[in-house]
């Protein structure tokens, strides 16, 4: 076969793939978007109990308590806690984790936890309580995708699947696609790979297309105002968006001073559910349009401007009964709540502001601070941006929210972080700020790469019969190791040379040798070797200390050029 052939068929070859593997992306974009509709009209269904029953309220003194509000966020409690029980649940499942096993493939999704998180989300969303529901259809969108990949056997990249999983459960959410499509290399698998173009995008184009025509969802945000001029808009925006900053660490801030306020504690769940429960009931008391996912009430603040007191109690409302949910029990996403605290903070700004112009700056500043609160706690700038021009198809107000996520998400990253999710798994000991290489290095031990080519020598040896050893295996180290195999210590061809011939071998041991335990990564191992001199480290295992075998610095060489290989094979 000639050059030209091979070539061809390689051609032939990945475009075979590239059709197959976008088939699976449909797929998974109809499953997907099947989930999110039913999340989603559930979700509204108890809702609209919540909000339409007829069951009467109960009055005490000031105090003025919603009983279907009580009865759903009861039965939400008592939900969480079967489900706990019934999976075993040491922690909920979420973004975090799926950013994580997109990163790499020796800690993949657990699919028990991703659906039980999933249903844990849903039944906290249906009790009223504060959360939102993008983050669980993220989560839920990759473990449904890599559940189809493990019961299909699909030789697809594990990355891909969940890239397919997470565009299409943002399309469906947002109907969005093309937000879903640069949400899942941006805010997911963050890089572009051509391979991973087509499937995903297709995944999010077959969502979008189920919600607009089989299940026909609403637009979750739709705006009856026109944009004022940008360049009038340009200062009052610059300036709010620095804010937004802020807004969002403190956001951030405040769900990570509850969670681990609720560790702190200590608590049974059931008592921390209960303190959540409560605070859902009391503040919904005062304040009704804090509870659940607050989809139609941020509608009502980008179209009718709200009094400066309302937009500051919902502000603080939804900070504080976010934080409380999420720390205390209660599990959901991020998302739908930072869109609304970021709304209701550009409300509160836009009254500071008078527009003299045709457009609503008011609106504007609104808009700005939702997408801007938002993009600073997912880490998808972008994404943000194109969600808001896809929903509003408003060219003008895209730029306004262009401006105030630059600027606000430069205030963010450099105090707080990334994203929240990337602060979780820094917490968690997983730095991804490095990237995949860094992330694999750190997850590979050492003692994968240990060989067994080397001496070993014990008590009763000579001085003469240790020289024979490594004559005859050519080698200029050898290493002491007990009868039982423990591991003592370290011998070099220039110790047994200058010793007399019939010399036992004990007193020539180098009992403190650089040496390396097999749980020891890939990234220690070649930190802790930069400055070694010699032909090989022994790897002994950490929990017995038994000499397991040895390293080289050309296997610690060739390790880390595999690793780098994977990573460019990933990303092509």
């Amino acid at each position: 076969m000639n050059i030209d052939q091979t070539t061809t068929k390689l051609k032939n070859s990945y475009i075979v793939s590239t059709y197959a593997s976008s088939a699976f992306g449909a797929v998974i974009g109809v499953i997907v978007s099947i989930a999110a509709a039913l999340f989603v009209h559930i979700v509204r269904y108890f809702s609209d109990q919540n909000h339409f029953s007829d069951i009467k309220a109960l009055s005490y003194g000031p105090i003025t308590l919603n009983l279907t509000t009580v009865f759903l966020i009861a039965c939400a409690a008592v939900a969480i806690l079967v489900l706990r029980r019934l999976f075993n649940v040491n922690r909920w499942h979420g973004p975090a984790d799926t950013i994580y096993a997109a990163h790499q493939d020796l800690e993949p999704i657990d699919l028990k936890m991703g659906l039980a998180s999933t249903l844990a989300a849903l039944v906290s969303a249906c009790g009223s309580a504060s959360v939102g529901q993008y983050g669980p259809l993220v989560h839920f969108g990759a473990t449904l995708g890599l559940a189809l990949k493990q019961t299909l056997f699909v030789p697809m990249r594990s990355n891909v699947v969940i890239g397919c999983g997470v565009a299409a459960a943002i399309s469906a959410g947002f109907d969005a696609p093309i937000a879903g499509i640069i949400f899942a290399h941006e805010a997911i698998l963050r890089h572009f790979s051509a391979r991973a173009m087509a499937p995903i995008a297709t995944s999010a184009i077959v969502a979008a297309a189920m919600v607009n025509y089989v299940f026909q969802l609403p637009n979750p945000l739709s705006l009856r105002s026109e944009a004022p001029p940008l360049l009038e808009a340009l200062l009052p925006v610059i300036l709010s968006a620095v804010i937004f900053g802020f807004v969002a660490i403190l956001f951030m801030q405040s769900l990570r001073f509850f969670m681990s306020l609720n560790k702190r504690l200590a608590l049974p769940a059931y008592k921390s559910l209960f303190i959540a429960s409560l605070c859902v009931v009391l503040v919904g008391a005062y304040i009704p349009e804090t509870l659940g996912l607050g989809t139609q009430t941020l509608g009502e603040l980008l179209n009718v401007p709200p009094t400066l007191g309302f937009a500051l109690a919902l502000f603080a409302g939804k900070i504080f009964l976010t934080s409380i949910c999420l720390g205390f029990g209660f599990f959901g996403g991020v998302f739908s709540p930072a869109l609304f605290v970021g709304a209701s903070a550009g409300a509160v700004l836009g009254s500071a502001f008078v527009s003299t112009s045709q457009g609503d700056l008011s609106t504007a500043l609104t808009l700005a601070g939702m997408a801007s609160v938002a993009a600073c706690v997912v880490g998808a700038p972008l994404a943000t941006v194109f969600i808001v021009l896809e929903l509003t198809l408003s060219y003008e107000f895209t730029l306004i929210t262009l401006l105030a996520v630059v600027v606000s998400q430069v205030v963010s990253s450099n105090i707080f972080g990334h994203s929240f999710f990337d602060r979780q798994l820094i917490d968690r000991g997983i730095d991804l700020r490095q990237g995949r290489s860094q992330l694999l290095l750190t997850q590979t031990k050492i003692g994968a790469y240990a060989t067994s080519d080397f001496v070993t020598s014990r008590s009763e040896q000579s001085v003469k019969q240790l020289l024979d050893a490594l004559r005859r295996k050519n080698h200029t180290e050898a290493y002491f190791v007990s009868d039982s195999g423990l591991f003592v210590g370290k011998l070099t061809i220039n110790q047994l040379l200058t010793a007399p011939p019939d010399a036992a071998v004990d007193d020539l041991v180098d009992h403190a040798p650089l040496l390396l335990e097999a749980n020891t990564s890939l990234q220690q191992s070649i930190e802790k070797a930069s400055s070694f001199v010699g032909e090989s480290i022994p790897v002994v295992s950490s929990e017995t200390g038994h000499l397991l075998g040895v390293v080289t610095e050309a296997d610690l060489f060739s390790a880390y050029l595999e690793i780098q290989e994977t990573i460019r094979d990933v990303e092509r």
